[in-house]
């Protein structure tokens, strides 16, 4: 399975920089800025969730006035769910930085990430606003992938460099997340830049297709939250200007930028708000990808599946009994085939002959888990990851205020 990268590569265009503005606890990196260069093209997708928060309100609408020049971050308070008040700080956030950077307000996009419903600490971030600010440089990105964290327990970035039609291409990207996990897109919070020349419209199109194969492929717990934001940016001072090169460079420059995006997707998954599972759900041989994801999520966001998994379980009929009432219209479920890694478990209506419950065993008791459906209908695949449900993440959930 693919690691997060040890080395981050710079990407020309781009500066950021992370420091303690004391939302979270004391000394903590909590306020983490973004630099774009003048000319470079941003794409993003967001949460969809109805009470999304100000600062995702904001960052849409800035989006689509102006060339953004600034992302400005805040983990320890979501700032949302805090009414016209939340706005009004939001707004003043990007104002503040404004004038710091001397630039248009619009030009400020602003995300935060933290606890919902508590006012925004608007004094403390404009006061680290100008330390923020003369720390800029282009090799923070450790320190920006530790300032963007809630109840995550490792940073997660992801960098590679490559050669495209004979030229050098960078990407490397951020994200954070652990729980409140079901991307709807959108994302948690992730940051992916390259140093490509791309123009807007293909880069919403390459950010959106990114995000669907993989933020939008993981779930923890079924919640999506009221701040996902997934920024792709193109800076354009690289090597490779995307518009020259043939479809086929592009489709190998679109699986690069996929391969990114699906690495943070998964360290997700693997950090997880007290998860030691991380689960693989494939369903093969549906009528179309709609209804494979329908399954594949009822298979994921099923707390009995899950707490199975966390006891290395095989317990094999609660998956069967998520297949048979997950909805899916006409199932003819003597087609029906599951398996757990390379165990066939279910076939022909029941429990496979070949089937023991040392065989399943052995594979529950692994740390990465594939359970397999094949709905013998159709040819079409699609897959989601996600993790078990353990005490830890009652209890992370039930002291999160605390």
């Amino acid at each position: 399975m693919n690691e997060l990268s040890k080395k981050l590569h710079s990407i020309d265009g781009v500066r950021l920089s992370a420091v303690s503005a004391g939302i979270k606890t004391a000394g903590k990196l909590d306020l983490v800025l973004f630099e774009l260069c003048e000319g470079a093209s941003v794409a993003g997708v967001y949460t969809q969730n109805a009470f999304c928060a100000a600062p995702v309100v904001l960052a849409r609408k800035h989006s689509a006035l102006h060339s953004p020049r600034y992302f400005l971050i805040n983990s320890g308070n979501a700032n949302a769910g805090t009414g016209e008040s939340g706005m009004q700080a939001a707004l003043q956030s990007c104002e503040a930085l404004a004038k710091v950077g001397a630039c248009d307000t619009e030009q400020v996009l602003p995300f935060s990430t933290g606890v919902i419903g508590k006012a925004l600490p608007l004094e403390k971030i404009i006061t680290a606003l100008p330390q923020a600010f003369s720390q800029l440089n282009s090799d923070s990105w450790s320190d920006a992938a530790q300032g963007i964290m809630t109840t995550d327990t490792v940073p997660k970035a992801y960098s590679e460099t490559f050669e495209l039609a004979g030229k050098q291409v960078t990407i490397t990207g951020i994200a954070k997340g652990a729980g409140m996990i079901k991307p709807n897109m959108a994302t948690l919070l992730a940051y992916i830049c390259t140093d490509a020349e791309i123009a807007g419209e293909t880069l919403q199109a390459l950010c959106q297709n990114a995000a669907n194969l993989s933020f939008n492929r993981i779930t923890v717990d079924g919640d999506t939250s009221t701040n996902d934001s997934c920024m792709l940016v193109a800076s354009s001072q690289g090597e490779l200007k995307y518009s020259d090169i043939t479809k086929e460079q592009q489709q190998q420059f679109a699986t690069a930028l996929n391969k990114t995006f699906e690495i943070l997707a998964q360290a997700i998954i693997k950090d997880a708000e007290g998860a030691s599972k991380f689960v693989s759900i494939l369903v093969e041989e549906g009528q179309d990808s709609a209804e494979c994801l329908q399954l594949a999520y009822a298979i994921a966001e099923s707390p009995l599946v899950k707490t199975a998994l966390f006891a290395s379980d095989p317990n094999w009929g609660r998956i069967l009994a998520v297949v048979g009432r997950a909805g899916l219209k006409n199932l003819n479920i003597s087609k029906v085939s599951i398996y757990l890694g390379d165990v066939c478990i279910v076939e022909g209506g029941g429990k496979s002959l070949s089937y023991t419950e040392a065989m399943g065993q052995a594979v529950m008791s692994e740390a990465e888990i594939v359970i397999t459906v094949k709905l013998g209908r159709g040819s079409c695949s699609d897959k989601v990851w996600t993790c078990d449900l353990s005490y830890d993440y009652v209890k992370i959930n039930a002291e999160y205020r605390t």
